[in-house]
C-alpha cells in the first residue's frame, strides 16, 4: 500500500507519498499561512515519515508557492536529498525561504534532476532498500525552449516553465504525474519533444489554472482517469469539462490509498461529494470519497 497527499495549502501545492517501501517524498513547499497551520502540516510530515529511513524533497520549480516556508520545514524536518532541476534562477526580492532554496540548490545535498535521470532508490532497488517508483518525464535539458525558459528564469524571470514533471508508478496500482506549473503556450512548444504516459491521476498544471491548461493533444496521451484542480481563485480556473475531476479549493487535502488494484480516495471536508467513484466501502482516513479502479 501506497499513500499519496496532496494538502490543502491555499494558492500552491504541496504533496508528500508515503512509499510502499523504505521511501518518503515530499514535492513542493507552500506553508506559509498561520504558525499553527505550519506546525500542523509539519508535524504530519513527520509523523507519517517516522517508519522510511530515506526522504527527500522535490522542487519541481523555483516559485515561492512552491518553496514557501521551506527555512521552517528544513528547522524541523532537515533536507537532506534536495531534488531540483540545475538552474541558477534569481528574484528581485529574495526572501528568507528563496535564500533557503538557493543553499539547498547549491549544496552537495542537491541531485539535478532531468528526462530519463536514475537515482538509486529514486528509481533503482538493490538489497539494502527498494525504489520508490519515481520517474523524471521532463526536462529535456537540450530543448531549445526549456534552454530559453532555463535563461529567462535565470535572469529573474518567471520560472514556471522549467517545471519538473514528474511519474510515480505505484506497482499494481496507480500511475499519478506531476506537471509542475508550465503554462499551455509553453506546452504547445514542446509537445514533440515530451513523452507522457497515460495517468490514473494528473495534477492539473499550475493549480488548474487556465494559464496551465493541458492542450487537447496531449490531454489525449495522458487520459487521466481523474485530474485533481488545484487551489487558485475560481475565476482563474479551467476545469476540463468531460472529464473526472477533484477540485481542491472545496476538498480540502486529498489523500489517495493506493492498493492493489484500487485506489481508495478520502477528502479533508466531510461535505464534500463527488459521483464517479465505486462505493468499496473503506475507513483507514476519515470522510471517504470512493474508489478509483485501476
Amino acid at each position: 500500500m501506497s499513500i499519496v497527499k496532496s494538502l490543502s495549502v491555499g494558492n500552491g501545492d504541496m504533496f508528500y507519498i508515503k512509499h510502499n517501501s523504505d521511501n518518503f517524498t515530499i514535492i513542493d513547499c507552500n506553508i506559509t499561512g498561520t504558525d499553527a497551520n505550519k506546525k500542523r502540516i509539519v508535524d504530519e510530515l513527520i509523523r507519517e515519515s517516522s517508519s522510511k529511513t530515506l526522504t527527500r524533497f522535490i522542487s519541481t520549480h523555483p516559485d515561492g508557492d512552491h518553496y514557501g516556508g521551506i527555512e521552517y520545514l528544513d528547522s524541523r524536518m532537515p533536507i537532506v536529498n534536495f531534488y531540483c532541476v540545475r538552474n541558477q534562477a534569481t528574484k528581485s526580492i529574495e526572501t528568507t525561504d528563496f535564500k533557503k532554496y538557493c543553499e539547498l540548490r547549491d549544496s552537495e545535498k542537491a541531485f539535478y534532476i532531468y528526462e530519463g535521470c536514475t537515482r538509486k532508490w529514486m528509481n533503482i532497488s538493490d538489497d539494502e532498500r527498494g525504489q520508490a517508483g519515481i520517474n523524471v518525464l521532463w526536462p529535456n535539458t537540450s530543448n531549445q525552449h526549456y534552454v530559453d525558459a532555463l535563461r529567462i528564469a535565470n535572469e529573474g524571470g518567471s520560472p514556471n516553465n522549467i517545471s519538473a514533471m514528474i511519474c510515480y508508478r505505484v506497482q499494481n496500482s496507480a500511475t499519478i504525474v506531476w506537471m509542475g506549473d508550465v503554462e499551455t503556450d509553453f506546452m504547445d512548444e514542446i509537445q514533440d519533444d515530451l513523452k507522457l504516459p497515460k495517468a490514473d491521476i494528473l495534477f492539473a498544471p499550475h493549480h488548474g489554472r487556465r494559464t496551465g491548461k493541458i492542450p487537447k493533444s496531449l490531454l489525449e496521451v495522458v487520459n487521466p482517469k481523474i485530474i485533481v484542480i488545484g487551489e487558485s481563485d475560481s475565476e482563474y480556473l479551467h476545469y476540463y469539462q468531460g472529464y473526472n475531476t477533484i477540485t481542491q479549493n472545496t476538498g480540502g487535502d486529498i489523500t489517495f490509498e493506493c492498493k492493489e488494484n484500487w485506489v481508495h480516495i478520502y477528502s479533508s471536508n466531510e461535505n464534500y461529494r463527488v459521483n464517479f467513484l465505486a462505493n468499496r466501502y473503506q475507513s483507514t482516513f476519515n470522510h471517504y470519497l470512493g474508489s478509483l479502479a485501476i
